[in-house]
């Protein structure tokens, strides 16, 4: 059994789409960490997406409970907001978000949005009591910490690397090998959609300032 584990999509269709194409003939089912949706334009036609993948694990993130309201915008920095009230205008599908779960256990491994609601990189010094993994921080990794492995899959569609690329993991849960993946993807597309929706300024020169690996 082989699943594909990602996170972090924020409606990026186009980077979802082609991490579908990269997947589908690879993998029996996948596992989303959370944060399908915000910051770019694609809210309905990424959860859409994501719902219909086979075997699919969804775990509810922290801009799933920004957008049910649940989490309250306000106390996020002023960028964050301004891809808020944005972004939400374009997402009618509450009812797929509502009650995700928000930790699963594959193989080994303890599977949760992000821990305590920290970034957590590679250099970051923490204790933990069993193997988890997270999303949220936008960073690939695997590194080990009191004897227990963290593993981050990376971002989909807001890579904090290359904006241009898109990473996940795959993992077989025989043999728990976990083979960390990058791929490219048509970062334009997803640029010129934020044009084309009248995304604030602010809101675009965030992407369009970020290194890419293909410039």
């Amino acid at each position: 059994m082989r699943v594909a584990v990602f996170s972090d999509v924020h409606a990026n269709l186009i980077a979802l789409e082609q991490f579908v194409r990269s997947t589908k003939d690879v993998v029996d089912e996948y596992l989303c960490l959370g944060d399908v949706v915000n910051y770019g334009p694609w809210n309905d036609e990424c959860i859409d997406v994501v719902m219909n993948l086979p075997g699919i694990t969804i775990l509810e993130g922290n801009h799933e409970r920004l957008f049910l309201g649940t989490d309250d915008v306000t106390r996020e920095i002023p960028l964050v907001q301004d891809f808020f009230h944005h972004s939400n205008t374009f997402f009618s599908n509450r009812d797929l978000i509502s009650d995700l779960p928000k930790q699963c256990q594959l193989g080994q491994f303890e599977c949760i949005h992000s821990l305590g609601d920290y970034s957590i990189y590679p250099n970051t010094s923490i204790d933990i009591t069993c193997n988890h993994m997270i999303g949220h921080s936008h960073h690939q990794f695997k590194s080990e910490h009191s004897g227990y492995m963290l593993v981050n899959p990376g971002s989909i569609g807001q890579n904090r690397k290359w904006i241009d690329m898109l990473d996940y993991l795959v993992i077989d849960l025989e043999s728990q090998e976990i083979q960390m993946q990058s791929k490219p993807y048509d970062f334009n597309l997803f640029l010129s959609e934020l044009y084309q929706r009248h995304y604030p300024k602010n809101c675009i020169a965030y992407y369009a300032n970020k290194p890419r690996i293909n410039s």
